[in-house]
């Protein structure tokens, strides 16, 4: 048997000490709304287990009330730092009124004197639908859960069934575990949150800000599209991909042209917001499989898996027609781009920077013969 009375204390005690961890986490680095909401949420819940721990000696009725609404405000703020984390945008419209609602019935039931059993029923239902929302955060069917989102998410719903069973022992003595055995199943159940919890949030913000910084590390932050180091990794991979099939697999180096005199003409503002227009149109151009990036400047290259030279010809003819179209906001008139390509098609025995450099002499070509237009690179030159 569960002495439930100091385990109370301990959890009121364990929760408030990741209050302040979160706390001593979150000093001094950027500011983050769902991580500081979910601190004040472990420090509500805290601060109402310790209440729970000293209702039996301070004898205070009102303070059954008083208790009980604190639960469904830590909880719905925890709901909130989930809702928060996740990108959801319209979370007020829906939680601030269920939040009010619940908020409300119990207050009034802790003023009209409900007796202590049906008042511990209500903030249990309670508590266990908001913990319930939390699981469904977590591990809603439409979108793609990580581990740690799932083994959190599957801990929110074994909380929200325990206390769900605990509120129903409140009620009835039907419920199959006996009244006792469902409140000492609750508590292991909110033991096991403030751990798998109190750890997996802050693991999840780990994960989301690494997977922020790998964004960065491998994303041109102008626009958006790969980075040199970035698109030559995954050209390489493309390359040995195309190998082991035994399938085609085209290149192409892109430069707009007379970008030097956009800057000089409209400014560097102007200048970037072409460059943005370009990589826009590049991504509405290109197919899903296929790959493009940044080079440095005004210089971009593409992959093309499975693309014999012919369909390379086509994409790039594609692309040249669109960046026609594309048109580049400035101070004054409006400006039309025109880019020039150079593609080849790998040669089993060459190497990526062989054929980028077979692509770009076809680029410079393309330059020499008059700009906006597509050259095909000579083929790679067989050693005797």
């Amino acid at each position: 048997m569960i002495d439930i009375h100091s385990f109370l204390l301990a959890l009121g005690i364990g929760n408030i000490a990741f209050a302040v961890l979160m706390a001593g986490y979150t000093h001094g680095a950027a500011p983050s709304p769902g991580l500081r909401l979910w601190m004040w949420a472990r420090f509500g819940i805290g601060m109402c287990q310790l209440l729970g721990w000293c209702r039996p000696f301070l004898d205070v009725p009102v303070l059954n009330g008083i208790e009980g609404a604190g639960w469904v405000l830590a909880v719905s703020l925890e709901v909130a730092a989930y809702c928060i984390f996740f990108g959801f945008e319209r979370w007020r419209r829906v939680l601030l009124p269920m939040a009010a609602l619940a908020l409300a019935i119990v207050l009034a039931a802790g003023s009209a004197g409900a007796p202590v059993p049906y008042l511990t029923a209500l903030v249990a239902a309670m508590v266990a639908l908001f913990a319930a929302a939390m699981a469904w955060i977590l591990l809603r069917p439409r979108r793609r859960a990580s581990l740690l989102q799932r083994i959190i998410g599957l801990n929110d719903a074994l909380f929200a069934v325990s206390v769900a069973l605990w509120a129903a022992s409140c009620l009835s003595s039907d419920v199959p575990l006996g009244q006792r055995t469902a409140q000492e199943t609750a508590y292991l159940a909110g033991y096991l949150l403030m751990i798998v919890n109190g750890f997996g949030f802050l693991l999840l913000c780990k994960e989301k800000d690494d997977a922020e910084m790998a964004r960065l590390a491998t994303t041109d932050s102008l626009t958006g599209l790969p980075n040199r180091h970035a698109f030559l990794e995954r050209a390489e991979h493309a390359r040995q991909a195309a190998l082991r099939q035994r399938q085609p697999l085209a290149l192409a180096m892109m430069d707009i042209d007379h970008f030097k005199q956009i800057n000089d003409r409209f400014g560097h503002a102007t200048g970037d917001e072409a460059l943005a227009v370009f990589a826009h149109t590049l991504r509405a151009t290109l197919r899903a499989h296929e790959t493009v990036g940044r080079l440095g400047g005004e210089e971009f290259a593409m992959v093309l898996p499975g693309t014999d030279l012919s369909g390379a010809q086509q994409a790039a003819e594609r692309l040249r027609l669109a960046v026609r179209e594309a048109t580049v906001i400035t101070s004054g008139a409006a400006y039309t781009m025109t880019v020039s390509v150079g593609v080849v098609v790998l040669d089993p025995n060459e190497t990526l920077g062989m054929a980028l450099a077979r692509a770009d002499h076809a680029l410079y070509a393309a330059k020499s013969g008059g700009r906006d237009r597509v050259e095909v690179g000579h083929p790679q030159q067989r050693r005797a």
